[in-house]
């Protein structure tokens, strides 16, 4: 099955999308630091299937525009954007699915406009969070010598500096030791904390060995995108976490009310960091229509490329068990 690209215009900006297939739309939400290639199998599962699936990258990355002010890039730019995705398309109704930072896009999608987005699946990051305290960069762990990594993320600029130098070792990094793959232990980019005052790569030794489920194909795809476009636009997603809490006050007690599906890696460090232990069985109440929760055995954040076959199936047979009703034309 033949994956093809094209761009349209949305919420203002420039958007690159790959396809596969006809008939449902999927709409397939990427996280960091990824592209649409993250969703490679999946696409060509989707069509197989009689489904359209549809992997745009995201606002910042790719191909995809990307606006120099960093408050261009809050979840209402996000949600807005695959909005105008689907009038581009002239489809009414469509599944939308979302990875990492592509997850919360996909759960406000559902949340704000069912009448548009007519089931959601989500992958490592939870479809729903209880409403955080206070701010969330004010509860992140940070120590006198090191900081969560998001922290570390704040400052534009700093972590761009660090990722560009080399970006290649920068995504073999990342991608290997948030991996099922990495060690469990002895490694501050396994467990989220990046030293102060120090590069927070530069102490990590690159894998010796590829995992199964990356090849140095996979590598060099991601590493022409990023070398490219660097890093800054998906980083901006990190630097709006407080300005969305703020936003999102409204919706503090909101309920999903369309069909659910969750998976997660136990060995992500989202389920390991998250609490995952009290929120997973609790979700139902904050997600009514949460039909499965799958935890993927051995698998870490990256879990629609770790466990490409096992997640295809559990989203093909979600979709599967319930009509969603479309409306879709041809490709314009």
């Amino acid at each position: 099955m033949s994956i093809s690209h094209r761009f349209v215009e949305t919420n203002g900006i420039r958007m690159h999308l790959a396809e596969a297939g006809s008939g449902a739309p999927v709409v397939l939400c990427h996280g960091f630091p990824e592209s649409w290639y993250s969703w490679r199998h999946q696409l060509e599962a989707l069509a197989k299937e009689g489904f359209r699936a549809i992997a745009p990258d995201m606002r910042g990355y790719g191909q995809t525009d990307k606006p120099e002010a960093i408050d261009q890039y809050t979840l209402f730019h996000l949600i807005g954007d695959m909005i105008g995705l689907l009038d581009a398309l002239n489809i009414e109704k469509a599944a939308v699915i979302g990875h990492d930072w592509g997850a919360p896009v996909a759960s406000y999608c559902a949340l704000f406009r069912p009448d548009r987005f007519a089931a959601l699946a989500t992958l490592s990051v939870p479809p729903f969070r209880p409403r955080l305290p206070g701010r969330p960069t004010s509860l992140m762990p940070k120590t006198e010598n090191a900081q969560f990594y998001q922290l570390y993320f704040q400052k534009p600029g700093e972590a761009e500096a660090e990722f560009e130098v080399n970006v290649e070792r920068t995504l073999r990094l990342m991608l290997f030791y948030s991996s099922g793959d990495a060690p469990t232990a002895g490694n501050s980019g396994s467990v989220g904390m990046v030293p102060i005052g120090r590069p927070w790569l530069a102490e990590i030794a690159p894998p010796q060995t590829l995992p199964a489920w990356l090849s140095e194909a996979d590598i060099k795809f991601y590493t022409d995108e990023f070398a490219r476009s660097g890093f800054r636009g998906g980083l901006n997603w990190y630097r709006n976490i407080d300005r969305n809490w703020e936003l999102l006050a409204p919706w503090k007690d909101a309920k999903l009310q369309i069909p659910t599906l969750y998976m997660v890696g136990d060995r992500d460090l989202v389920y390991r960091f998250a609490g995952m232990d009290t929120l997973i069985p609790n979700l139902k109440n904050f997600v009514p229509k949460l039909e499965k929760t799958v935890l993927l055995e051995g698998c870490g954040h990256w879990t629609q490329q770790e466990r490409a076959d096992q997640v295809s199936r559990e989203i093909i047979r979600f979709l599967q068990s319930f009509n969603f009703a479309t409306q879709s034309s041809s490709p314009s």
